[in-house]
């Protein structure tokens, strides 16, 4: 059963809470999820348990990392009336769904998820061989399959969490999907399968439940074509989300590397205009370029990818041309995309202030979210305990 009313399709994302907000953060995801709230019927929610999952060894700042995240994003432009925003651990039907997939999830399925031997080897300040981040994965897919999203807005890299989400759902649906039976009697559903042996459902067995198992068992031995022909259909109760790919281009920080929080060289969408000036005007160029008389590369400068995404097409033109005959220095290059992002930020931080003002905002949007989402999480619930027969 689809819990979608809206006419739009689902979409479901989420974002761990790390507090204030960088620019990588707003073109990887969140610059996305502003244009996507007015095509789809948009869920987006504080992934709060799985901040636990590599850093359960500090949550003093949670809470308030919780607001400065969603604060960000109202300030960007994400709409409470457009969008449903909630949070994760709130919501115990995630812990719930979470543990019933465990059930039929093989560990080598969640053994071989690129980022999980990545992060083992790269974390080194905390021990994170846990069984929590191991499961990750599995409450990522059930935080997806419980709003039956059509599809999940990720980047390249987090494509194989929505291929693992997929074979969750369709084992799931295998192990306790509800058999849509034809009308015939089971005396004449016989010589189905390999050495066409009869098979008819024992007198002290639920016929309904018996034919779930033989479909089963068949779907994994390859037969389920035959048995849908012979026998029924099955009637899943996850439909299996599709990745909703979005391109984003590159953004470095100011050392060069990817932009993130974790390598201190990150521009905040909060940070005032002489703070990003400071920031700009350490950060690394053409490595080539020792002189101001020596030509430059833009291809491989830093700061020129900032300009790219940042600055007007003039300017672009302009960088571009005069790096090259070292017509203009790093430093008027900076003072250059320096000017455009913080006019880029200025609208950003006005929208800030209204929730700097009031904290209280903030909290509300997320109870009204929350509240929204625990009414579909409830429903599906309700679904899974009843296929499961745990009602």
């Amino acid at each position: 059963m689809n819990h979608n009313t809206s006419q739009r399709p689902r979409i479901l994302s989420g974002m761990r809470p790390t507090g204030e907000l960088h620019l990588g953060n707003l073109v990887g995801a969140l610059q996305n999820w502003v244009k996507l709230q007015d095509e789809y019927d948009s869920f987006h929610f504080v992934a709060d348990w799985h901040m636990l999952t590599t850093g359960y060894d500090n949550t003093l700042d949670l809470h308030q990392d919780t607001w400065e995240m969603v604060t960000d994003w109202l300030a960007c432009g994400l709409d409470p009336a457009k969008a449903t925003f909630f949070v994760q651990s709130r919501l115990p039907e995630h812990a719930e769904l979470h543990l019933l997939l465990s059930m039929v999830t093989p560990l080598s399925w969640l053994e071989r998820v690129p980022t999980y031997k990545e992060q083992l080897e790269n974390i080194r300040d905390h021990d994170i061989n846990t069984y929590g981040f191991l499961g990750y994965p599995l409450l990522q897919a059930a935080d997806i399959l419980m709003y039956k999203p059509r599809y999940v807005p990720v980047g390249e890299d987090q494509v194989p969490h929505v291929e693992l989400t997929r074979e969750v759902a369709r084992r799931f649906n295998q192990v306790f999907g509800r058999l849509e039976v034809k009308k015939r009697s089971f005396q004449e559903w016989l010589q189905w399968g390999e050495g066409k042996k009869e098979m008819t459902s024992p007198p002290d067995v639920n016929p309904e439940q018996f034919w779930l198992d033989r479909y089963y068992r068949a779907s994994l031995d390859g037969r389920a074509d035959m048995l849908n022909r012979d026998v029924g259909t099955l009637e899943p109760i996850f439909p299996e989300p599709e990745a909703l790919l979005t391109s984003a281009p590159r953004l470095p920080g100011t050392d060069g590397r990817k932009m993130s929080k974790s390598y201190g060289n990150a521009i905040f969408l909060t940070d005032p205009p002489e703070v990003v000036s400071k920031k700009l005007a350490t950060m690394v160029t053409d490595p080539a370029r020792k002189r101001r008389t020596d030509p430059g590369n833009p291809d491989i400068c830093p700061v020129f990818d900032l300009h790219k995404i940042f600055s007007a097409q003039g300017t672009i033109d302009r960088v571009n041309r005069e790096c090259r005959t070292a017509e203009i220095g790093c430093l008027d290059c900076k003072k250059l995309v320096a000017g455009h992002l913080n006019a880029f930020l200025a609208p950003i931080q006005e929208r800030r202030k209204p929730f700097e003002q009031d904290p209280q905002k903030v909290w509300d949007v997320l109870e009204e979210g929350t509240a929204k989402a625990r009414a579909v999480a409830q429903t599906t619930m309700a679904e899974v305990r009843a296929a499961v027969r745990l009602t």
